[in-house]
């Protein structure tokens, strides 16, 4: 089973083939994750926005559909003409070819783009044109099967030199949540 469409010849695919996609979703129904909002992932999502210094932050789950942001932190106020009608509204899901955490998914390791629109790949992605995404730090949250379970990420609406220290931190971040999911689906202890 595939997650995504066919491409016509000598088309780039823009978002990588998730061959994990049917591991993944039965994964997450396991652990009871991707299935509704969280409030502690929001608090989590939250804290990372708050340490990268970043207006959009998000605990990504990608699902039979696209993807889910069981935890997500955006701008307050939302950017002019979000939520008004007249503009986009950055919601709990999206499809699978917006944004940039499918390919730290597909990766199996961090991402960091300091300018999307340095990158041909990325500079086209609909989170571009919509809601003004300049730069993305991510990371894999990848459980003690080694699967990849989904991302954490945070974005911003300028060019940002996240740099060494930034990798770290998104890398330490993903692996600190990885270890809290895991003990949270295991134990029934409180996620955070």
């Amino acid at each position: 089973m595939s997650y995504d469409p066919p491409r016509p010849a000598g088309r780039l695919l823009l978002t990588p083939e998730d061959r994990e996609a049917p591991a993944r979703v039965r994964r997450l129904h396991r652990l009871g994750l991707a299935q509704r909002p969280e409030p502690a992932l929001d608090d989590f999502a939250e804290r990372l926005a708050e340490l990268a210094g970043a207006p959009y932050a998000m605990v990504n789950f990608p699902v039979e559909n696209g993807q889910f942001f069981a935890g997500l932190h955006v701008p307050d106020p939302a950017p002019a003409g979000a939520g008004d009608g007249t503009g986009p509204v950055f919601g709990r899901v999206q499809p699978r070819d917006h944004g940039f955490c499918p390919h730290v998914v597909a990766r199996r390791k961090a991402l960091v783009l300091e300018d999307v629109r340095d990158y041909p790949r990325f500079a086209g992605n609909p989170v571009v044109d919509a809601f003004g995404i300049r730069s993305y730090l991510g990371a894999p949250l990848i459980d003690s099967t080694g699967t990849v379970l989904g991302t954490v990420s945070a974005a911003d609406v300028r060019p940002r030199p996240w740099g060494k220290a930034g990798l770290e931190t998104i890398k330490a971040t993903a692996a600190d949540l990885m270890t809290r999911l895991e003990r949270y689906a295991g134990d029934g202890l409180p996620l955070l």
